[in-house]
């Protein structure tokens, strides 16, 4: 089986060295921004039941934990 060759690293040579500065910043934003929405993706992901419980647990009249869990 013969292995592919990406065309990715002939296209980033053919670019040159012109415009290197805002291709890297607009990279490393698009890095970033990528990076921060993983993390709020988790974040969102574990952290919404734990919030809505402690949001529970601080309004009145103050439930018992088996309340907030119980569906009726």
């Amino acid at each position: 089986m013969a292995s592919r060759v990406s065309s990715k690293g002939k296209a980033k040579a053919a670019k040159g060295l012109k415009g290197s500065e805002e291709s890297s910043a607009g990279r490393f934003v698009k890095e970033w921004s990528t990076w921060a929405m993983k993390k709020a993706k988790v974040v969102a992901h574990y952290g919404f039941i734990p919030l809505i419980i402690v949001i529970g647990m601080n309004s009145e009249p103050k439930p018992q934990l088996t309340q907030l869990f119980s569906p009726v």
